[in-house]
């Protein structure tokens, strides 16, 4: 369905976001690496965010606590939730098949070296830290709110905005504020945008070659500190946590 919206979108328009080189073919490999990191996140980590407050609600963190284990990488993946995985297979063949339209484009082709590809993955990776980052420090609130049943409205409402190309809110002072406090505050508009230009590398109209290295060291700088704030924060909620049996 979401293909389908946008394959609606660029039979009325070229382009999401004037200017902003990503057209059709360009769009989808971005879209497909937001299913490949949405997969990811929600394979590995969504399911035990979830259950960290039922954890908390019922006393059992006290047995997490006792194990010889970081509890944090405990909590973080006790279970796998398998059917999340089908979308990371449909990314990947919406990334590979959009990049051989690219490849195949005759005036100017596509040029995808085994680098670009080692970079494309280890990019998605810091992406999946900065998400999983971000969704442990709100699963962590759990412990002074309690039965935290709304974390995935939070968690879907804060990464609505990452679902599209940074480019497209470079416009007015909304535009600007949110491209702002996205990128450089909770930066989750790097997220998947820097992997996908990776590989669509999308025309810019000022040239782009400086301002891609800055994303790209924006995306590296951005998962390592959300990591160690991410900790901080949940080492500080189990400072917090008063056991079942105070």
């Amino acid at each position: 369905m979401n293909w389908a919206f946008f394959k609606i979108i660029f039979s009325q328009a070229t382009s999401i976001g004037k200017g902003t080189g990503w057209n059709e073919s360009e769009f989808f490999i971005f879209l497909g690496t937001v299913w490949i990191i949405n997969s990811i996140v929600q394979t590995f980590f969504m399911a035990n965010a979830e259950e960290f407050s039922e954890l908390i609600r019922t006393g059992n963190l006290d047995f997490a606590l006792l194990k010889p284990i970081d509890t944090q990488f405990l909590i973080s993946f006790p279970r796998l939730n398998w059917p999340s995985l089908s979308n990371f297979f449909v990314g990947i063949l919406i990334v590979v098949y959009y990049s051989s339209l690219l490849m195949r484009d005759s005036e100017n082709p596509l040029v995808i070296s085994p680098l670009t590809v080692l970079a494309y993955a280890l990019f998605i990776g810091c992406g999946v830290v900065i998400m999983y980052s971000l969704m442990i420090t709100l699963a962590s609130t759990s412990v002074w709110l309690g039965r935290n049943q709304n974390l995935y409205m939070i968690w879907f409402y804060l990464t609505n905005f990452y679902r599209y190309p940074m480019e497209i809110y470079q416009r007015g002072v909304i535009g600007w504020g949110l491209w702002g406090f996205f990128s450089f505050v909770i930066p989750i508009l790097v997220v998947a945008n820097v992997p996908a230009r990776t590989l669509a590398q999308p025309l810019r109209a000022d040239g782009g070659d400086i301002w891609d290295n800055w994303l790209i060291l924006l995306l590296i700088v951005a998962a390592v500190a959300t990591l160690l704030v991410s900790r901080m924060v949940f080492r500080w909620s189990l400072g917090a946590y008063r056991s079942a049996s105070s």
